[in-house]
């Protein structure tokens, strides 16, 4: 439970979205607990208690709102931990709520015991990891009761639940109401679908063009592309059972709900909440604009509007797709690395079905290439791609493969990108965009970057990298905001 009531209840009573996910108001007089932007009948002080997270809401007797659904909240960025250790363990139980695991195999992830990973974990929530998992799972039922047509045992399924009576039971249990009368209590027409739409929150202000002409910019053709405001691609995942899955996305923008709209194909339910979290990642949601902001707005001393508030820092939504991409754009225009990326796409990538235009194909794995007979550059080299690029990928889907670079939530980005660097052609540029863009890194610089000499002028690499200084933690976004103002 929180301390700094009068500061909190101020904040509550405001209906500030910068707080929005940041804590959580349990109502005694309701039972129920919200997020501070919540509009209901404000309570009185007395009457509110506050959590940092949603599961220590739950794990202290309050049930979510239906009006402002906790559920919808966005997550914090890594600096909101006060243990980096405990953030990324939250981060991982989210993305693979849907895949049991035991707390061992998370803590051998993190490289720690499962021990030490339960007694910070909760010293830092006031909840175990068993219990923030449960949290996570109950309020993405929730989401999807409330949201879409999927029968209960479809939800239960797509939230890791693993049987209908056990959800039936433990959401009774904690919400005092079960699924189905949930669903008539927020019973509203929805158009019968079999695909998924959902909405994941973020704290506003979110420059939404910016990110999607980034992504439009650097879109592979039959993977991804940007149409009618909206972003959409092809999707290839391994379930907890092995089996590969493939299917669709689509995201929109809903700005009077502070929120991005996901459309998932529903191919795609077996791993729906590691979908999510993708797609969390790929839009950087758990982005605190305003840290940010007051981190980086000194950049404006050097040109007005160089810094804008609400830009964020686009990551990936596959991590080899994305790191492959890195190395054709090396030395080369963007357009000219879409064209390469879209070759080796309709040559090796898988084809499948969607019904949308423009999406044929998923991006080849790090499988497929290492399945290729004979020199790799006889593979990529017909397509355009020179024999030294061609043997970089090669290398990358090997490391990949063999375990020896991760690109996950475990993964401390510093050591990795010092393992990248290792690779044969692979130098401080490369290894540092792909740590920024799959790795969610917030502080990488590239100081020989075409771009950000163009934005600040005539400044050496030195000088740029000690002018950047100032902007630490932050400095990928600072790369972002450079690269937008050109």
């Amino acid at each position: 439970m929180l301390k700094n009531v009068s500061g909190l209840y101020a904040a509550f009573k405001a209906k500030d979205a910068r707080f929005d996910g940041r804590f959580f108001v349990g109502i005694s007089s309701t039972g129920i607990y919200c997020r501070p932007v919540c509009r209901a009948k404000q309570s009185k002080s007395e009457n509110c208690t506050f959590y940092s997270t949603a599961a220590e809401a739950e794990q202290a007797g309050f049930r979510p709102c239906l009006l402002c659904r906790p559920e919808l909240a966005p997550g914090s960025s890594v600096t909101d931990a006060t243990a980096n250790l405990v953030y990324r363990a939250a981060r991982m139980l989210e993305e693979n709520c849907g895949n049991v695991q035991s707390l061992d195999e998370f803590a051998g992830r993190l490289g720690c015991t499962d021990r030490h990973l339960r007694r910070v974990f909760t010293a830092e929530y006031n909840v175990s990891p068993v219990q923030y998992l449960q949290t996570c799972r109950l309020l993405l039922a929730k989401n999807l009761l409330t949201d879409t047509d999927l029968s209960v045992l479809d939800v239960a399924m797509a939230a890791g639940f693993g049987s209908l009576r056990r959800f039936n039971d433990l959401f009774k249990k904690q919400y005092n109401l079960s699924p189905t009368a949930l669903r008539k209590r927020t019973s509203k027409e929805k158009k019968h679908n079999s695909d998924v739409t959902l909405a994941l929150g973020y704290r506003p202000p979110y420059r939404w063009e910016e990110i999607l002409n980034f992504l439009a910019g650097r879109a592979i053709a039959g993977v991804d592309a940007v149409k009618n405001g909206e972003y959409m691609r092809t999707v290839h995942l391994v379930n907890a059972e092995g089996k590969h899955v493939y299917g669709w996305i689509r995201v929109g923008h809903k700005s009077s709900n502070n929120a991005l709209i996901v459309t998932v194909n529903e191919t795609l339910l077996p791993v729906l909440p590691l979908v999510l979290a993708r797609v969390r990642h790929l839009f950087d949601l758990y982005c605190d604009p305003d840290a940010v902001y007051q981190m980086l707005s000194s950049m404006n001393n050097i040109r007005p509007g160089l810094c804008v508030l609400g830009i964020r820092l686009p990551g990936c939504f596959n991590a080899f797709e994305m790191a492959v991409r890195a190395v054709l754009g090396q030395q080369i225009t963007v357009k000219a690395a879409s064209t390469l990326a879209a070759r080796i796409v309709n040559t090796y990538g898988t084809p499948i079905q969607t019904g949308i235009e423009g999406l044929t194909h998923v991006f080849p794995s790090p499988e497929d290439i290492l399945a290729l007979d004979g020199p790799i550059e006889n593979h990529l080299g017909p397509l355009g791609v020179i024999a030294a690029r061609s043997r970089i990928i090669y290398d990358l889907a090997r490391a990949i493969v063999q375990r020896e670079i991760d690109f996950g939530l475990s993964a401390q980005p510093e050591e990795e990108i010092k393992k990248l660097m290792t690779i044969r052609g692979v130098g401080s540029w490369t290894a540092q965009y792909i740590a920024m863009r799959t790795m969610e890194w917030p502080d990488a610089f590239l100081e020989t970057d075409v771009g950000v000499k163009k934005a600040l002028g005539t400044y050496t690499s030195k000088e740029l990298l000690e002018m950047a200084e100032a902007w630490r933690p932050w400095r990928s976004y600072a790369i972002i905001n450079l690269w937008n103002a050109l």
